[in-house]
């Protein structure tokens, strides 16, 4: 059946109202970002906040063109950005795949369930110099770093959607002879990929956050060390400059996060 005009002007209305408020929401994200830096400079600049502590953006912009143009910015951005897409990539992988196993084993799960308990309670930031004694000062253990602090709550997050799936698509998939293998292929995992995605996002954080601790404690290179070689210093434009670079690319990286998921229900929504 053809829809109606009205129904079609409804729609039109709709569609064109959600286009507005995407630009009013553009426009107010834009809004607060030139008055917080805008009062940044202003209160630098008047000296009612300490300049030397707080810096100023004019100052930060000028020691970015300034690392842009000697080529130390890609250096340590480089170090950064590799250590933390292989501790995302390995904490999300790592995590799902012991999920997996634990949902395929619910008897291994009942007997490890008060030990990923106790380890997502405990503090990894707490486990670096572990690390770093058993891996070595190298970069296998910041990416080590970048992945453990992710990998124990993605098995937890993932399995718990493992196991929320509504039993009755198993029994169907079983109904028609479905192996365990093919349940899980067929319903557990694609079911699971609105969890796994907001993991995903979660693990941005928590990668880059694991990475800059590893680089703190072991690093020469690197966002991390340029932070704390600015406090040893005392040159917090350098400081500032390094969190302004890792926000951005975080940012970045959460959004690549968000497009493969709007592929994923795209995908989805046609199949």
């Amino acid at each position: 059946m053809k829809p109606t005009n009205k129904t079609e002007l409804l729609h039109q209305a709709y569609i064109r109202s959600l286009k507005r408020e995407g630009r009013w929401v553009r426009f107010y994200q834009l809004i607060i970002f030139v008055v917080f830096f805008a009062s940044w400079e202003f209160l630098s600049r008047m000296q009612w906040i300490d300049p030397m502590i707080f810096s100023a953006p004019s100052k930060v912009w000028a020691l970015f063109t300034e690392k842009i143009m000697n080529g130390s910015l890609f250096i340590d951005l480089g170090y950064t950005l590799t250590e933390t897409i292989f501790g995302f990539l390995l904490g999300t992988i790592i995590g799902t795949i012991l999920a997996a196993i634990l949902w395929w084993s619910p008897f291994l799960s009942k007997v490890l369930d008060p030990y990923l308990v106790v380890l997502n309670s405990m503090p990894k930031v707490a486990l670096g110099p572990i690390l770093i004694v058993a891996l070595g000062p190298t970069m296998t253990s910041i990416v080590a770093m970048g992945a453990i602090i992710s990998v124990i709550i993605t098995t937890i997050v993932v399995y718990t959607s493992f196991r929320e799936v509504d039993e009755n698509y198993l029994r169907v998939l079983q109904t028609f002879g479905a192996t365990r293998f093919q349940s899980f292929r067929e319903a557990i995992l694609p079911a699971s990929f609105p969890t796994i995605i907001s993991t995903l996002k979660v693990n941005v954080g928590l990668s880059w956050v694991g990475v800059i601790v590893g680089e703190f404690l072991v690093s020469k290179r690197g966002l991390g060390y340029m932070i704390i070689y600015g406090f040893q210093v005392f040159n917090f434009t350098l400081v500032l400059l390094s969190l302004l670079v890792i926000a951005i690319f975080a940012t970045i990286m959460y959004q690549l996060v968000e497009l493969l998921e709007k592929k994923l229900i795209k995908n989805g929504s046609r199949n």
